[in-house]
C-alpha cells in the first residue's frame, strides 16, 4: 500500500507558532521555578539535622518515583477535590512541571555539593570557617561546574515532558496535534511534523550537553 503525503492539510502556521510558543514557555519557565526551588531544597537536604531533611526526602523521593502524567492528572483532577478549589488546567499543568523539575534539581544540587571531597570541607572548618562562608566561597564554585551538566540535561527531559501537557488540554504541540489529527485525519503528517519540531527544538541543547559532559570529563 503506497500512502501520498499531503503536508498543505496540516499547514497552520499561526496555530504551530502558537502551539510551539506555549511549549517553549512552559518548558523555561517550569525549568526556571523548578531550579529555584532545587536549589533551596537542596540547601535545606544538607540540613545536619534529621528533621529538617526528611520532609524534603520524602517530596524528592515521592515525585521521582511517580510518573509526571499521573502528577499532573493528580493536580488537575483530584487536588481539587481535596482544597475544593477548582484549578485551571494551565496552572495544573505547571504545578506538577514545575515541582517535578524540582525535585531532580534538589537531588542534583544535594549530589553536587556532596561530591566534594571532604578534605577540603575539614581544611575550611580548621581555618575557621562558618558553614555558610564555606559553601560560598570553597564548595559551591567547585560543586556548581559539576552540576551544570546535569542540569542541562534535565532542562532536555523538562522541555519534552512539556508533550503530556496534552492530557489536560493545554494547546502545547501534542494537543495542537491531536487536534489538527482529528480534523484532517492525517496523523502521519502531523505527528511527524510534531516530531521534527522537537527535534529542532532539542538538538542544539542536546549538543550543548554532550559538549559540557566532554568538557567535564577532561
Amino acid at each position: 500500500m503506497r500512502y501520498t503525503f499531503d503536508w498543505g492539510a496540516i499547514y497552520y502556521p499561526e496555530v504551530w507558532l502558537e502551539a510551539i510558543g506555549i511549549t517553549l514557555l512552559y518548558a523555561i519557565g517550569t525549568t526556571i521555578a523548578g531550579l529555584f526551588i532545587g536549589v533551596i531544597g537542596g540547601i535545606i537536604s544538607l540540613s545536619p539535622r534529621w528533621y529538617v531533611r526528611a520532609p524534603i526526602a520524602i517530596w524528592v523521593q515521592f515525585f521521582r518515583s511517580t510518573p509526571l502524567l499521573v502528577q499532573i492528572i493528580w493536580f488537575y483532577y483530584a487536588l481539587p477535590i481535596l482544597t475544593g478549589f477548582n484549578l485551571s488546567s494551565w496552572f495544573a499543568a505547571g504545578l506538577g512541571l514545575t515541582l517535578y523539575m524540582g525535585a531532580f534539581s534538589t537531588e542534583i544540587f544535594r549530589g553536587g555539593v556532596i561530591s566534594i571531597e571532604k578534605g577540603q570541607w575539614n581544611a575550611a572548618r580548621a581555618l575557621g570557617m562558618s558553614y555558610f562562608k564555606l559553601l560560598r566561597h570553597i564548595i559551591l564554585p567547585q560543586a556548581i561546574r559539576r552540576m551544570i551538566p546535569p542540569f542541562v540535561s534535565q532542562t532536555i527531559l523538562q522541555l519534552k515532558n512539556t508533550s503530556l501537557l496534552y492530557v489536560v488540554a493545554v494547546p502545547d504541540l501534542m494537543y495542537t496535534g491531536y487536534q489538527l489529527t482529528a480534523r484532517t485525519y492525517r496523523p502521519l503528517e502531523t505527528y511527524t511534523f510534531v516530531a521534527l519540531v522537537y527535534f529542532v527544538l532539542l538538538l542544539p541543547l542536546t549538543l550543548f550537553a554532550k559538549r559540557l559532559e566532554t568538557r567535564n570529563h577532561v
